[in-house]
């Protein structure tokens, strides 16, 4: 089977909604279990909300999303600023609530939730590459 998805949206977040909308549809022709579907709704709705709130002049995301030999392979680009948030450091989940820096959440549990994720700068573009187990 070879379910795909390709999505362009305005980077803001009013768009989270048909993002997650069209991610249902495609877990439902993927035949992907609920955690499975639960799980990449949860990462790409973070990844492209991180670009609507932080991508500070971007015109555009799009996500494209495969199924190939028991991967989910997502990709996310938007032509805002140069960011790579991989390279930030990890936050400190063990300081407490008081002394913890605002921000990296997002990103900490995204990488918590897939077998891998690559960040590149390409064309003007931001570009994440996502890898998440489809079984």
């Amino acid at each position: 089977m070879s379910t795909q998805l390709a999505l362009r949206l305005r980077p803001e977040a009013e768009a989270v909604p048909e993002l997650l909308d069209r991610l249902e549809a495609f877990a439902e022709e993927a035949e992907l279990s609920p955690g499975v579907a639960h799980r990449l709704a949860l990462v790409a709705e973070e990844l492209v909300a991180n670009v609507a709130m932080h991508g500070v002049g971007a015109s555009f995301v799009e996500v494209a999303l495969r199924q190939a030999e028991g991967a989910l392979l997502l990709d996310i680009v938007d032509d805002g600023p140069e960011f790579d948030p991989l390279a930030e450091a990890a936050p400190d989940t063990e300081a407490g609530i008081e002394e913890r820096e605002i921000g990296g959440l997002g990103i900490h549990f995204v990488r918590k939730m897939v077998r891998s994720l690559d960040y590149r700068r390409q064309d003007g573009c931001n570009r994440l590459a996502a890898v998440l187990d489809a079984g």
